[in-house]
């Protein structure tokens, strides 16, 4: 039980790509750390990291040690410091690495739970997936929607939330960051069945 999870949140460094929709991951990460107080630093692992204690247990004590990180690289190439995080932290990505991520293939700020599978064409996905050598980690997909008429998804993906989705978009990150929390406090299953039952 004291062994941490890995909470890795993906996106794109820099300013230019800080409120697309590709980088939503990152954006939960930011509310996770905001929740705990902690300040994400450079890590050896080319990733910026900061352990945190996520939820609260039943009786109110803090809840389980958590790493919360964000590949400091682009999304392509997130699956070397995955790799590396898990490595220096000794985790099992089986059973204790939790990938947060957008989802072309749900509606607009539409979470749901999947534990392995595909990548859907997702490249940080891929990316993970193929240095992991397993595709049996949990993720949280945070639904963006398809692009409007023919534009290309890889345009739709690097493009800003509009501003009328703002208020949706804060709901849409304070939720996954509950969902985060559930699963780190109730397991896996427990979270997944009270994200279906109350969304």
């Amino acid at each position: 039980m004291n062994d941490p999870w890995l909470i890795v949140g993906l996106g794109n460094p820099g300013a230019r790509y800080a409120r697309n929709r590709h980088n939503v991951g990152r954006m939960v990460i930011d509310v996770l750390a905001g929740r705990t107080g902690v300040g994400l630093c450079g890590h050896r692992s080319r990733a910026r990291a900061a352990e945190a204690r996520v939820g609260t247990l039943p009786g109110g004590a803090p809840g389980p040690r958590v790493v919360l990180a964000e590949p400091a690289g682009y999304m392509n190439v997130s699956g070397g410091t995955v790799t590396a995080l898990v490595r220096f932290y000794d985790v099992d990505p089986a059973d204790r690495l939790l990938i947060i991520h957008d989802e072309l293939d749900l509606p607009a700020h539409e979470l749901r739970l999947k534990r392995g599978g595909g990548e859907g064409g997702h490249n940080g996905l891929r990316s993970i997936s193929r240095a992991l050598g397993m595709r049996d980690y949990m993720r949280v997909r945070v639904g963006i929607g398809r692009p409007p008429g023919r534009q290309d998804p890889a345009d739709f993906v690097l493009s800003d939330f509009p501003a009328r989705e703002r208020d949706s978009l804060a709901v849409t990150l304070e939720r996954a960051a509950d969902t985060v929390e559930d699963v780190v406090t109730r397991g896996f299953e427990g979270a997944r069945q009270r994200l279906r039952s109350c969304c």
